[in-house]
């Protein structure tokens, strides 16, 4: 298993190594969670000895929705003590309270998480974005090119991205043109816990089995993380061990029953698991604004 997980960290290596040489002015995004972590160990590694820290050139974007876990705001606080981390909402959303309570996931999304990443990308001139997502999360992510090409508009087609054999990726573009780069495409989510266990990552402690606040909505476990959530009528509260497979906005996000408590106790969870970590994230299972339409507005 060391050699395989070996061969993804060089490939990833590779990847990032062209993104940043093929580019003027980078990013690295950086959700809190595990994949993100992943991603910046490797980076980390793939230009050692040079220091990733405050200031280096490369900085890493937080898009915040104001409705992120509290455990990942002190996650995020943790990063920025030693990261140059940009931090961006959309000031629409700030001005008219834009919440996943009174919005429909769909526009929730558009609005805190689609127009916010534009947003960014324009406001500081972003030409080249790095992400964590893999072809294994979700279906139409399986489409994703490695090198991931955008118009100037943001706008993800299809048929407008370019061939990638054997591993040559073509990274022209015109001016406004930008590239979303996955260099993790390849790996799984059992890959990516048993490399966070092999190189000894730290990550949010959501990931871990915890007794925590909880609602039982729609067959999900909803965690009440602070004072907004509002319970419907005949919710009761429940103090149960769960944990979290991805992590997005408390309110959207489900957690699953699980007494997993550390990086082996995940890893041999998986080995037992049939389902998607994805099957937790509400907004992937609105089918009229589904993650392939989101993906050609601008999502990630």
């Amino acid at each position: 298993m060391s050699e395989y997980l070996n061969q993804l960290e060089n490939e990833s290596i590779y990847i990032l190594r062209e993104a940043i040489a093929e580019s003027q002015n980078p990013v690295l995004l950086y959700s809190m969670g595990k994949d993100s972590s992943v991603l910046l160990h490797l980076f980390k590694k793939a230009f050692y000895p040079v220091e990733i820290n405050k200031h280096h050139k490369v900085p890493l974007l937080h898009i915040d929705t104001q409705y992120k876990f509290k455990d990942m705001y002190q996650w995020r606080e943790q990063i920025s003590k030693n990261h140059n981390l940009i931090i961006y909402t959309n000031p629409v959303a700030l001005e008219k309270n834009i919440n996943p309570f009174a919005y429909s996931s769909s526009d929730y999304t558009d609005i805190v998480k689609t127009q916010a990443l534009k947003q960014a990308i324009d406001k500081y001139d972003f030409d080249l974005i790095l992400g964590g997502a893999r072809r294994d999360e979700e279906k139409s992510r399986s489409k994703e090119k490695v090198f991931s090409f955008r118009d100037q508009n943001h706008q993800w087609l299809p048929e407008n991205q370019r061939p990638e054999f054997f591993k040559l990726f073509n990274a022209k573009k015109k001016s406004g043109e930008t590239f979303r780069v996955f260099p993790l495409s390849n790996w799984t989510e059992l890959d990516i816990w048993q490399y966070i266990e092999k190189e000894k990552i730290d990550v949010c402690p959501l990931y871990f089995s915890e007794k925590r606040p909880v609602i039982r909505r729609e067959e999900k476990y909803l965690m009440v993380d602070d004072h907004r959530m509002p319970l419907k009528q005949n919710e009761k509260i429940y103090d149960l061990n769960i944990r979290f497979r991805t992590l997005g906005c408390y309110p959207l996000t489900a957690g699953i029953l699980s007494e997993a408590k550390t990086v082996p106790a995940i890893i041999d969870e998986l080995k037992h698991n049939k389902y998607s970590e994805r099957q937790g994230r509400l907004i992937d299972s609105d089918s009229t604004y589904s993650m392939e339409k989101k993906k050609t507005e601008g999502y990630f």
